[in-house]
């Protein structure tokens, strides 16, 4: 689910993750990853990979991080992994950044239970 409201001068909107968290996407943030010509026609993307995830693991260099993996077929650069970063503090969660990978980074596998 998607919602735009303004905050402090600035759009932002609200995704839910697979178990509900609501996750912050300024639109500083969005620009951002669109900065990247391979990301541009990605946004949806985001907000799928984020609530249909292949898989979830807390990054090893900062336990705050979630990196949110969904494989997509024929991005602008090939068959990739979408890679959405997402800081959690406390009860806040934003995107930090997103980006297409060859292959999902190592780290403290949140979703699916039990692999």
């Amino acid at each position: 689910m998607l919602r735009d409201f303004m905050c402090d001068g600035y759009r932002m909107r609200i995704l839910h993750d697979f178990q509900g968290l609501a996750i912050r996407l300024t639109d500083e943030r969005l620009a951002h990853i669109l900065e990247h010509p391979e990301m541009i026609g990605m946004e949806s993307a985001v907000e799928l990979t984020l609530a249909h995830p292949e898989q979830v693991v807390e990054s090893l260099s900062d336990p705050e991080a979630r990196l949110y993996y969904r494989f997509y077929f024929g991005t602008a650069v090939g068959d990739k992994f979408l890679c959405v970063v997402v800081k959690i503090i406390g009860e806040e969660a934003f995107v930090l950044t997103a980006y297409l990978t060859d292959r999902m980074k190592r780290g403290v596998l949140i979703w699916p239970k039990g692999k």
